[in-house]
Formats: C-alpha cells, structure tokens, sequence
C-alpha cells in the first residue's frame, strides 16, 4: 500500500481553529475511503518556521489586535484558552493517522525515508497565504527537495485574501510548478494558476465538505447545552455581530452560547471558548441559529443544515462569498442589515448544488493520488 503525507495548516498555531482541525480530519478520511485499499495517508507534523514561537496557551504575545482591552480579555480567557489547547491537543493524538516524527525545514528531507512515504498532498486551508506566512511557505509550496521532485499535488488550497506584488507573481508562477495536480478551494486565482502550469487545476471544496453530515457522527459530542440556543461563534471581534446576534436571540426567547474569547459576557452568554472541537460539532448541530464569522462555522451550519448567517472577516471575504455564491446562499452573508433573511434556508436546493460539486472534488483528488501510484510503478 502507498502511503501520502498530508502537509497542512494545523497543530501548530497561535490560535486553536476548529476548521484547522477538523479539514485535516476529513481530508484523512476522504483520502483513505478513495484509495480503496491502494493507498492511506499520514497527517505530517510538520511546523513552519514563523510558527515556532507561537504557543496556543499563552497566545498574547502574538496577537494581530492591538487594541489593549482586547488583549486583556484575552488574558483573561487564559484558563478557557489552555483547555482549549489541551483538547486540540488530543484530538491530534487520538483522531489523527499522523507521522511518527516532528518535521521542521531542518530535517524535512528525512521524513520520505522515516514515514515510507510515495508522496505529498499539500492542503486544504489558506496554505497559500502569503500575507498570513511571512511569504511562500516551503512546505505549503511543495519547495523541499523530496516534494519538488517527488510527487506532490495541492488539494484545496487557499490564497485567502493575499495580495501579490509583480515580483512575487514571478515566483508564485515558479512554486506552481512543483505540484503535478492543484486544486483550489476558490475560484478566483485559478486564471493565474492555470496559466501558470500545465497540469490538471481545477476548483474544489473544502475537505469538510467531501463527506455527508453523518460521517461527523463519531467525533460529534453528545448535546452539551439544553433548552434552545444561538450559537454565537466569532473569530474576531465584531460588535455588529454581537449586537446582532443578542437582538435575534432576545426576540426568539433563546440562550446565547458563545465561542469567544469575550470573557466580559460570561455573566449574560454561556461563553464556551474552552470547547474541544468534538464539542464544537455538538454545539453547531444543536444550536437554533448560529452567527458566525468563521468559514467552518459556515460550513458546519450548512452541513447540519442549521439556518445562520456570516458576517465578514478580514482575510475571509473571498472564500465566504464564493462559497455562499455556489451554494445559492448568498442572502446569508450580513452586510450591514439588522434582520435575518426573512425565509429559511432551502436545504433540499443547497444539496442539490453540493453533491455534483462534490462527486467533482472527490473525482479530482482520486485522479491525482491515482496519477501518483503509476508515476511511481503502480501497486
């Protein structure tokens, strides 16, 4: 059996994120169910250089937000925070199929020999970002020598909102180059890509979205909150949103439970930062109404087909209005109203937009790992 080594944005980090989390998961899993028997794959735990001195429990000191009252309700969620982390933590360890190693830039050229593997998949999440990495990420372009002229493709991956100069279009052109297959998670860089390669590229969906709801069922929490509830969930602050969301739940007789580090609001919300990313699933698939400003949080609200709306967030504007316009939700995307859309959500619509578009993305990805068993002899 071949074995593909999963390289992604994901343990390593200031912050915890559930969809860091959970998009390694399903990609795992999805890659697995395709192979057939042919090939599985490993999670790499490999961390980039400008992550090495983030520490998920004692995020502060590298923070984006300036603003000191911020940061102090930050400090304040500490305790919720290093929870957090701990049951990340776990999830990594006990969800994961991961590399017996730890991978750096300084030993990545070990792990074909240690982990026995025949080739890389550089994906999903924003691994594009220029802007988030400090610039063109060895590991998330594929630039170490055994993924440069060994087999590699990109499955869903992301350049969020980044902006290129002339000069590091040059060399994003150059990078492209050492993929045999990529696939992008939006549309709107894939003119460049494919003038830039000549292989297959093709638009893809997260790897969230390559499996049906029910696959979520054995990393799903039981119920964690009784009695109907708003799942408030933010990424960044937004008082628009809170405002919006406290209006909503007032007029519907519902609890706000809220994923924040917002620590001031423990007296009025359930603030459940400390919430482990199996309980992340619950709270979503039980909520009334979720709002949100998180592009999984989007996702998840659509999986378990929970009405929500999504206000915007920087470095995020691209990939949610994308989705939402593929998926004829484009109503749910707040830009400055103070009232939800006033009909629900046509679930049985959404389906029938998703599931070609994931027979696509899974057809995608199985051609490119196939493509990689016969450079490399076959079974």
């Amino acid at each position: 059996m071949k074995r593909f080594g999963i390289v992604s944005y994901n343990i390593y980090c200031n912050f915890t994120n559930y969809g860091s989390a959970l998009q390694s998961w399903a990609l795992q899993r999805a890659v697995d169910d395709l192979g057939e028997g042919r090939w599985e794959s490993l999670v790499v735990d490999y961390c980039p250089d400008i992550l090495r001195d983030k520490d998920p429990k004692d995020p502060v000191a590298h923070m984006w937000d300036t603003d000191e009252a911020l940061r102090e309700l930050c400090r304040r969620s500490l305790p919720a925070i290093r929870e957090n982390a701990d049951k990340f933590d776990a999830f990594y360890r006990g969800r994961l199929r991961k590399t017996r190693g730890a991978y750096t830039k300084e030993n990545f050229e070990e792990i074909v020999e240690r982990e026995g593997l025949d080739g890389f998949i550089c994906g999903s999440d924003t691994i594009f970002c220029v802007d988030e990495f400090g610039g063109f990420e060895d590991g998330y372009y594929a630039q170490y020598p055994c993924m440069r002229e060994g087999y590699t493709i990109a499955y869903a991956a992301s350049f969020g909102d980044a902006h290129f100069t002339p000069e590091s279009c040059v060399t994003l052109a150059q990078r492209l180059k050492n993929f045999k297959a990529i696939g992008l998670r939006e549309e709107a860089m894939l003119p460049f890509v494919r003038g830039a390669v000549t292989v297959p590229v093709e638009r893809v969906l997260d790897p969230t979205l390559l499996l049906p709801a029910e696959d979520y069922a054995p990393i799903t929490a039981p119920r964690q909150e009784e009695g109907p509830y708003l799942l408030l969930y933010s990424r960044r602050n937004n008082p628009q949103m809170y405002e919006f969301a406290e209006r909503l739940a007032a007029e519907r007789g519902w609890r706000i439970v809220e994923i924040s580090l917002r620590a001031d609001r423990a007296s009025e919300h359930r603030v459940f930062y400390e919430a482990g990313v199996e309980e992340f699933l619950s709270l979503v698939r039980y909520a009334e109404f979720v709002v949100t400003n998180s592009f999984h949080g989007m996702i998840f609200s659509v999986q378990f087909q929970r009405e929500f709306v999504i206000f915007s967030r920087e470095q995020s504007d691209t990939k949610i209005g994308e989705l939402l316009e593929l998926l004829g939700l484009s109503d749910r995307r707040m830009t400055g109203g103070t009232r939800p859309p006033a009909q629900a959500v046509g679930y049985q619509e959404v389906s029938q937009r998703l599931l070609p578009m994931r027979q696509r993305s899974r057809d995608f990805l199985r051609r490119a790992l196939s493509a990689g068993l016969q450079g490399r002899g076959g079974d």
